[in-house]
């Protein structure tokens, strides 16, 4: 790994607080980023020197560099978030004095078309949920039964719900604590028929997923006794998808979609749900607002005599 982009991960991990997701994501970028001045700089990346490399970068590289994602017909988000993690690089070698002017400082952003998040219906979360429970009844079935409930029930991402552990949970009032991104802690309600699916878990297969590590105080667990990981979380929840018909409808946060645009459908206010997912800007919970309105228009199409 490039010294200056090692350093600067560092720097987002303790300074700003970003998720091993966003880390990864960073380190791809500018590492792509890096090959992509080494060539143009006629240097090969392995036997380059940071200090010698950053200090040539100019404009023209970067707006080089963005032409060539394009080309490369990476989608608009993609590209955005490349030049982003670039821009902050940049930032971030200026205040380090490894450059002495910003490549970057004039440097706009591409317009991104924002997607709609994809939702379940109220229906089809329903058979999602009930998946687990179509077979005989397992530690493994009682497991997926209460993640799948309480991914809906709080609206949770994925990765802040595999790392929950038995402390974080206060069943006898409903409530479950969890630390998102930048470490911001929040306390979500659970609905009761989620709180059952759990104290049904922790009774019935936690115990028994456990094994020989009965230090383990993950919620979620293998068939090993460790933490189940995002990445086995989601496929747990792929699998289920497949078996109920809905498997190119369901993505990693289609749960957590589904539960913002069903808490805004149901009458609850923008900033509760705000407050719920975890979000920073209120302009981020806003794009399920659309979700709502376009729900409505359909709807409204139907329904009135004069809209047909």
């Amino acid at each position: 790994m490039q010294a200056n982009i090692q350093e600067f991960l560092d720097y987002l991990v303790t300074q700003k607080g970003c998720s091993e997701n966003t880390i990864a994501a960073y380190r791809n970028d500018l590492t792509q980023f890096y090959e992509f001045v080494c060539g143009r700089l006629g240097v090969e990346p392995e036997a380059a020197e940071g200090d010698t490399v950053w200090p040539a970068l100019t404009p023209d590289h970067l707006t080089s560099y963005i032409l060539e994602l394009k080309s490369r017909e990476y989608a608009s988000s993609t590209v955005a978030r490349k030049v982003a993690a670039m821009k902050s690089f940049c930032h971030f070698l200026l205040r380090s004095g490894v450059i002495e002017d910003d490549p970057a400082r004039e440097l706009g952003s591409p317009r991104v078309k924002r997607q709609l998040p994809q939702t379940l219906t109220i229906e089809e979360v329903a058979r999602l949920l009930s998946a687990p429970a179509q077979g005989q009844v397992t530690p493994k079935s009682l497991r997926d039964i209460a993640l799948l409930e309480l991914l809906y029930a709080t609206g949770m991402r994925v990765s802040e719900v595999a790392r929950l552990t038995l402390d974080d949970l206060d069943l006898e009032e409903g409530l479950v604590r969890c630390v998102g991104k930048g470490d911001k802690e929040r306390v979500i309600p659970i609905y009761p028929g989620a709180v059952q699916a759990i104290r049904n878990y922790l009774e019935g297969g936690r115990q028994k997923l456990l094994g020989n590590n009965p230090d383990e105080r993950t919620l979620f667990l293998n068939p090993r006794g460790k933490r189940l990981t995002r990445q086995g979380l989601w496929l747990i929840i792929k699998n289920y998808a497949r078996e109920v018909g809905l498997a190119d409808r369901v993505k990693p946060h289609t749960l957590r979609h589904s539960f913002a645009t069903h808490m805004l459908n149901g009458g609850a206010g923008l900033r509760e749900v705000q407050q719920l997912l975890g979000h920073t800007s209120i302009s981020t919970t806003q794009v399920y607002t659309h979700i709502s309105t376009e729900r409505l228009r359909a709807v409204y199409e139907q329904a009135h005599p004069r809209a047909r």
